[in-house]
């Protein structure tokens, strides 16, 4: 069913669990993984830190086929900009399911900082999974 299985991927605990199920999903359709990290900013130390959660996430997985990609998103346009930056990222590599974590906020964190996870379900045509942290 999936052939190409694009997770997005911040560092945390439930990006973790997230690429975790990915992985499980790619071995399991025998599918091509691709691991994306968003940076705000086009700093060298932006580029370093984001590429070290790229390779962290490599490392983490044993998937047949696995590449990553080092996203950048315009600081000025915040959330919106990372999801818009994601949204065509999946669109170019032309991925069957997009895997994202969710924060997990409630009430008025939510209303005010946004989620990206949300934005996502709006912009990508893929199928999207969401994976929750741990309660």
């Amino acid at each position: 069913m999936y052939k190409k299985i694009m997770i997005a991927v911040d560092g945390s605990e439930t990006a973790k669990k997230a690429l975790q199920e990915a992985q499980n999903i790619a071995n399991n359709y025998n599918a091509d993984l691709c691991i994306v990290h968003c940076i705000k900013g086009e700093e060298e130390a932006d580029r370093i830190e984001g590429n070290k959660v790229l390779d962290s996430a490599k490392a983490s997985v044993d998937a047949l086929s696995v590449e990553t990609r080092l996203l950048e998103a315009d600081i000025l346009y915040g959330l919106e900009s990372i999801s818009t930056v994601i949204a065509t990222a999946v669109k170019e590599w032309g991925a069957d399911l997009l895997v994202v974590g969710t924060a997990n906020r409630r009430g008025l964190e939510r209303f005010v900082i946004g989620s990206v996870a949300e934005q996502l379900v709006s912009k990508v045509e893929s199928s999207i999974l969401l994976v929750r942290p741990e309660s």
